[in-house]
């Protein structure tokens, strides 16, 4: 099966090309345009290299969320799009999950962590087993200090992987807290990722796949703010 995943839920941009979970080819960019503009360009110069058309795909995946709202968007709106116009299925996976699939060569406990402003995280945990991440928290939003007290209670040093790695870092250095770090190449989230979580992901239409934010925007918070003022 052929699978063509796309990440755009942070500042980095990526599209993989994936037969039955082997990599064939990835491209990411991580240069600051925006993803409406690199991500489709990045999908169609992979297939053009692989000599391979849209027809030939056989799954569409995206990571659906959490992340930056403007990013969600793009990424789901492109694969509703290609799904419904080539006909072909689709799926959405969890960005932190597809993120847990970089720490599978550093094993035990791993620490998916995307900022989320005002000192809080995204964040899931996963411990690898058997080669691949298996979940031990659902998504959630939640501050650094209730991850430090958290990941106190557990055995194993976190593995911390995502772009909120280098602030989870900062505040578990300061509490006393052990830690490691993934290098530079696994640090940022990746299609590659998302294709692999997308393995065992029951596939759906164009219509089922919704992007999952966690929690309202911050113009949302703070409308709701300013009215709750009033």
């Amino acid at each position: 099966m052929l699978t063509l995943a796309f990440e755009s839920s942070a500042k980095a941009a990526s599209v993989a090309l994936l037969r039955d979970g082997s990599l064939i080819s990835q491209y990411s960019q991580c240069s600051g345009l925006t993803h409406s503009r690199t991500l489709l360009p990045m999908a169609e110069d992979l297939l053009k290299n692989a000599e391979l058309t849209l027809a030939d795909i056989d799954l569409f995946a995206v990571a659906h969320g959490p992340g930056s709202f403007t990013g969600i968007r793009i990424g789901v709106s492109t694969v509703k799009g290609l799904s419904w116009a080539c006909d072909k299925p689709c799926v959405g996976v969890s960005t932190l999950e597809s993120m847990a699939w970089h720490g599978l060569a550093a094993g035990g406990l791993i620490c998916p962590v995307m900022d989320a402003r005002r000192q809080q995280v995204y964040n899931a945990l996963f411990q690898i087993r058997e080669g691949k991440p298996v979940r031990l928290t659902e998504d959630r939003p939640l501050s650094l200090a209730e991850l430090g007290e958290e990941l106190r209670s557990l055995d194993g040093i976190p593995f911390l992987v995502g772009d909120g790695a280098a602030l989870t870092a900062r505040f578990l250095e300061k509490e006393g807290l052990p830690f490691r770090m993934a290098p530079e190449n696994l640090l940022w989230q990746s299609a590659w990722g998302v294709g692999m979580a997308a393995l065992d992901k029951t596939p759906g239409d164009s219509q089922s796949l919704l992007p999952v934010y966690l929690r309202l925007s911050q113009a949302e918070r703070e409308r709701q703010e300013r009215l709750a003022a009033e």
